[in-house]
């Protein structure tokens, strides 16, 4: 690995800042290109600001790697500030990175809050990160957490909720069980779907949708 800079940034840095804030957005992922292939903690503030404004997915995508190229015990603590921001795409962002870096310690932080954001990114991103941070002994809580929001949001969303519960594996099975009965019938079909996906991961969501409403239509004790 090409050595750190844990100084100030050089005459060269000045001038990849300047290009992060280019109208371009080929010109800012250049920058961020050269950033994350030669990393420089000086730099971190700037990638992590970034991350909240920056327009375009394959810029946003690289600003994560690039701060994954930079030490963890520098790059975890200005996320965490991140995700306390009132700007909805620095948590949803910061959250996605934290997801990449990978740091177990972080689970604290992945509040209840963050979990049932307004926005429907943030929520998506913490869900993925929870999965994938959550201690074991934290599994069937967090199942029941996520479990309460189903029926929430279009497919995209109710297809990534289903996706974390999927990831829990069987914890989930009593939270669903639970949710199918809801007097909600969207609750109870999204219930029934990722049941669905549960015993058969590669299974077709919007056809497990579909099934799900025809078995709440018929009302209870139509079908199992």
């Amino acid at each position: 690995m090409v050595p750190l800079n844990p100084t100030h940034p050089t005459p060269s840095d000045t001038g990849l800042l300047d290009a992060l804030r280019a109208d371009d957005p080929s010109t800012r992922l250049q920058a961020v290109l050269a950033v994350g292939t030669n990393p420089n903690p000086a730099l971190i503030d700037a990638l992590v600001a970034r991350c909240a404004v920056e327009s375009d997915f394959f810029v946003r995508d690289m600003l994560t790697w690039a701060l994954t190229r930079l030490p963890a015990d520098l790059t975890v603590p200005r996320l965490r500030v991140e995700l306390g921001s009132g700007r909805a795409q620095a948590r949803s962002q910061a959250l996605h990175t934290l997801s990449k870096i990978g740091d177990r310690g972080v689970w604290p932080a992945i509040t209840r809050s963050l979990l049932h954001d307004a926005d429907d990114e943030v929520a998506r991103s913490a869900w993925r990160t929870a999965v994938l941070l959550v201690p074991d002994g934290e599994r069937t809580a967090l199942a029941a957490d996520l479990a309460a929001q189903l029926g929430r949001g279009d497919r995209t969303v109710q297809l990534s909720l289903s996706r974390a519960l999927v990831a829990l594996g069987d914890v989930v099975t009593d939270a669903l069980r639970a949710a199918r009965t809801s007097d909600d019938p969207t609750v109870g079909a999204h219930a029934r779907a990722t049941e669905q996906l549960l015993r058969d991961p590669e299974a077709d969501f919007d056809a497990a949708v579909a099934e799900a409403r025809r078995i709440v239509a018929l009302g209870p004790g139509a079908v199992c």
